[in-house]
């Protein structure tokens, strides 16, 4: 675990890359110069996945990630906190109303970058990323093809032996089955391409989800 993330009981912190800054109204903890930001498990899946057992949390400090639905930036913020000015975040969202949002963020925070682009076609993504190669890949996305997207990208950014970490959101890939048996269906598409390392069930905070953590290169 990185030194700028620690467990406090059941509540996880990250070491402010900002001090004085709240992003979501998140409860911080003030240690002589440094400030600490509880991650809400809430409002947040990454959160949620360690709170709910995540095993091997694989983002550390000077990490390069690629973040793809990054939203308004509140999970962001915490990844931003946790690589520290060593690393770097991409932040992939469609919507230009959360990308407005998260934009604001950024100008806080050096080591992120924001872009309005659409996960779902990774080549286009790679016209505006140049040669960007991640060290862990973050999805959070509603599309229904959510494993498919999933897949692509990190086997366009992920290095060697680069982490992805996929939330499962059962109800947009497909309503009229259960969770159980979409994740079953979105497990055996990631199960092609790369070695599952866990698998979390996010219900506790988070109904009808789940996060996939995969290996590149293990196969």
């Amino acid at each position: 675990m990185s030194s700028f993330l620690r467990k406090d009981g059941k509540n996880y912190f990250t070491r402010s890359f900002v001090n004085g800054q709240r992003v979501y109204g998140e409860r911080i903890v003030t240690e002589g110069k440094i400030e600490w930001r509880e991650w809400n498990p809430y409002r947040s899946k990454l959160a949620a996945a360690l709170c709910s057992g995540l095993l091997d949390f694989p983002i550390r400090e000077g990490s390069a990630v690629l973040y793809l639905g990054s939203a308004e930036g509140t999970s962001i913020s915490h990844v931003s906190d946790v690589i520290g000015e060593k690393g770097v975040v991409v932040g992939v969202d469609i919507s230009p109303k959360a990308m407005a949002t998260f934009s604001k963020l950024v100008e806080s925070r050096s080591n992120i970058i924001p872009l309005l682009a659409d996960a779902n076609q990774p080549s286009l993504l790679r016209n505006e990323l140049g040669d960007f190669s991640c060290d862990v890949l973050v999805q959070d996305v509603s599309q229904r093809n959510q494993a498919d997207i999933f897949v692509k990208n990190l086997r366009e950014f992920g290095k060697k032996n680069a982490h992805g970490l996929l939330v499962i959101k059962a109800r947009s890939v497909d309503s009229s089955i259960s969770p159980k048996k979409v994740l079953e269906n979105e497990l055996a598409l990631v199960k092609r391409s790369f070695s599952v390392l866990q698998v979390v069930d996010l219900n506790a905070f988070e109904s009808d989800h789940f996060l996939i953590h995969v290996v590149v290169g293990e196969k």
